[in-house]
């Protein structure tokens, strides 16, 4: 009984449809059970959920909707048993992809770094509207932290996370693809499945890849040509939404670790605490010797 039920996922990215990116497939195997599998077809990650009703022969051990992080190529999301006794499982199932998870609970005390030079001096602007960020209007949860800078400066990882995107002087592609509008920018996702977006910075040298690991306090790039400004904006996607959740980050600097107040000025630290805090072991023994 080797037969196999492939399902063309659409993305919430938000609300925007695009097929064969991804595709899961519920291959019933030689005992009856149903095996659901997934394959990214993208080079980051991607989150995946699976909702499930009207269940028939099988029951499942975890809330609903299952959800799963999709690491590019081949993943094993979770199987179905057949009850012992019973007919093959039947099921109606809804399946969303979203490039952030929907169900993260973020981390809101995590301790981000000021993402400039230590023992500068950092003075925070005001972020009033989301600008070219989004097609969607009136973002009620809009938050990002801008900070006065200029061309050229050296722009560091806030927190450890992994590449997602990176964008230059002008967007190409297909625009159901992007994470949002910016250009000169670096998204990354976070440790806790949300995302941080860095706008106005630009790779110079072409360190970044798709894909790969970035530390917290790891160069990420300079401030782009012309710019006076750098933002961040840290995110998820909503479930049952195509509205975007921002989250107000906390930031440690010298005397000083919560909410950064728009024209105040802080002493940027990079403590080593902080540098290792989500690392592996493995990792923290290879690069902070």
């Amino acid at each position: 009984m080797c037969r196999y039920i492939i399902i063309l996922i659409f993305f919430i990215l938000p609300a925007i449809a695009f097929a064969q990116l991804v595709e899961v497939q519920a291959n019933y195997n030689n005992v009856g059970d149903v095996d659901f599998v997934a394959y990214n077809n993208t080079a980051a990650p991607l989150f995946v959920t699976v909702d499930l009703a009207d269940l028939e022969n099988t029951t499942i051990n975890e809330p609903l909707p299952v959800v799963r992080i999709l690491q590019p190529g081949f993943n094993t999301l979770f199987t179905l048993f057949r009850d012992p006794g019973a007919e093959v499982p039947r099921f109606n199932h809804q399946i969303k992809v979203f490039r952030s998870n929907p169900l993260a609970h973020a981390d809101l005390n995590h301790p981000y770094l000021i993402p400039l030079t230590p023992g500068m001096t950092a003075t925070v602007k005001e972020v009033a509207s989301p600008g070219s960020f989004s097609t969607e209007k009136n973002i009620s949860s809009w938050h990002a932290t801008g900070f006065s800078v200029n061309p050229n400066q050296d722009v560091f990882a806030a927190r450890t996370g992994v590449v997602v995107e990176i964008v230059g002087a002008k967007r190409t592609g297909d625009p159901q693809t992007w994470y949002h509008n910016w250009v000169n920018s670096i998204t990354v996702l976070q440790p806790d499945g949300t995302l941080v977006s860095y706008r106005h910075v630009v790779d110079t040298g072409h360190r970044l890849k798709i894909g790969h690991k970035i530390f917290a306090g790891q160069l990420l790039g300079k401030v782009a040509p012309g710019q006076k400004e750098l933002v961040m904006a840290v995110f998820q996607h909503n479930l049952n939404s195509s509205q975007l959740n921002f989250i107000i980050p906390q930031f440690i600097a010298e005397d000083h670790r919560g909410i950064l107040l728009s024209g105040s000025k802080y002493q940027v630290i990079h403590p080593k605490e902080i540098l290792g805090m989500e690392m592996t072991g493995r990792e923290i023994r290879r690069y902070m010797k």
